[in-house]
Parts: C-alpha cells; structure tokens; sequence
C-alpha cells in the first residue's frame, strides 16, 4: 500500500530556508528542500515517499521557490508515481 499526502505546498512571503509544507491526515511537517530538515510529524512510510518525490524534484522545488522570492507562478511539479 503507497501512502499519498494530502498536500504539499509552498507560501509567497515565507521565512527562509527553502522548504516546502507537507499535509497528511493529522499530521504536519515542514521539510527544507536542500537539507531535509524535518519541522513537525509526519509516519516514516510517508516521510520516506516524501524525501523519494524531494529527491526526484529538487531542482524543480528550488526553481519553484525562486519563483516565489520574485513574485513568479509557481510550476506545477509531478507526483510520485
């Protein structure tokens, strides 16, 4: 069974370091994009998909939070498969 969050986003105006805010059930977590720094709660088993997908988009999640700094659209970035 894949466990899938129930969103991720990022905020314009939002503190540094990069990161990006995870949602799944009752739980809630910060992640900073380049460490992996977690703030927050999150399952192992949803933590462990969530830092595969960072992986996979952190060049993407960067790019997103640039886009932020300069009051740019964000680009939508693919879920796991």
């Amino acid at each position: 069974m894949q466990i899938l969050w129930d969103s991720i986003k990022m905020f314009f105006n939002d503190h540094a370091p990069p990161h990006f805010h995870v949602e799944y059930q009752n739980y809630q977590a910060t992640i900073s994009i380049q460490e992996g720094i977690v703030e927050g709660k999150m399952p192992r088993r949803a933590l462990e998909l969530i830092f595969e997908w960072l992986k996979l988009h952190q060049v993407e999640l960067m790019k997103n939070w640039d886009n932020i700094e300069h009051h740019q659209p964000l680009n939508k970035i693919q879920p796991l498969d």
